[in-house]
């Protein structure tokens, strides 16, 4: 149903580009629809208190101020009105001459946890004949709590889970491990795993900021240790362990929990850069916990 209106707007654009070339200017005269932009929007949360639109669009101007109702749909809803967030307005107005308008929304950060999973529908209150039956009149909201981004707080104990540790490629006598990180000095949002899987050998990784609602993190190949480290003594090909982050798979952080989930794949080439083999494919946890957390974990051996 989106692509069908993606379609439309898409010959009306088209339409308008071509009428600046021809003596007669062309317009859409198709029926007058209401709608939401989209169906379902996500939105970052923020103690900064930002406020995000959603946005309204008509197919046709009109010559005269459009004011639209809208109404939260609470059987469809788990984010509560003035807990979770608040609606602004519940009425919005497309201007006379104008195709679009926005519905402004405020989430409210103190109120939603760091885990929360929360949304809320809203439907556009229009005449029957504003309606476009195969796009409808509502939309879905998912709302995201997104903490402030500190690399600071990806610095200290960090302590390492992987599926490598309950391999039949792990060595090592431990299902997990008690590291600490660093922040780079030379680069910037990154960190150095110290002793990530093996000791002596550093490992860095860097958080894309970009996005919040996209906090990805992202790792160059680097060596991990050597075959003799990683083996028993072992050497294969040209005897460096490599590790890399996969581009299949999504590798992402958390501000609000302070922890990393990253895919990582293991791999030996030989003298000349062709493969040598893959040791596999393994799924990384990272948490980062206090001091006295992480003495008491050096307590008990790790």
């Amino acid at each position: 149903m989106k692509k069908i209106f993606i379609g439309a707007i898409a010959a009306v654009v088209v339409a308008m580009i071509f009428s600046g070339c021809e003596p007669n200017r062309v317009n859409y005269s198709g029926p007058n629809y209401l709608m939401f932009s989209d169906t379902l929007y996500h939105y970052g949360v923020k103690e900064s208190g930002e406020v995000f639109n959603i946005p309204v669009s008509a197919t046709r101007a009109a010559d005269y101020d459009r004011t639209l109702a809208v109404e939260i749909i609470d059987q469809e809803s788990n984010a509560v009105e003035g807990k979770h967030y608040n609606l602004l307005s519940n009425t919005v107005t497309i201007k006379a001459g104008e195709l679009a308008t926005d519905v402004k929304v405020q989430g409210i950060y103190e109120n939603i946890a760091n885990t929360d999973s929360l949304g809320f529908a809203l439907r556009l209150v229009i005449p029957d004949e504003d309606k476009w039956d195969l796009y409808g009149t509502e939309a879905k909201v998912v709302l995201q709590k997104v903490c402030p981004f500190d690399i600071n707080n990806f610095a200290g104990n960090c302590v390492v889970t992987s599926t490598f540790f309950t391999s039949d490629n792990w060595t090592g006598t431990t299902t997990m491990r008690l590291i600490t990180t660093d922040v780079a000095e030379d680069e910037e949002n990154t960190i150095v795993l110290h002793d990530l899987y093996y000791d002596g050998y550093d490992i860095k990784l860097k958080f894309n900021t970009d996005d919040a609602l996209e906090p990805l993190v992202e790792m160059d190949e680097q060596l991990l240790a050597t075959t003799a480290d990683a083996f028993l003594g072992n050497i294969h090909g040209n005897g460096d362990l490599m590790i890399s982050q996969p581009t299949a798979y999504v590798s992402y952080y958390s501000t609000c929990e302070d922890f990393v989930l990253q895919y990582v794949t293991l791999n030996v080439y030989n003298d000349d850069g062709s493969i040598y083999g893959t040791v596999g494919t393994y799924v990384n946890i990272l948490e980062w916990i206090s001091e006295g957390e992480a003495e008491d974990l050096r307590e008990q051996g790790y």
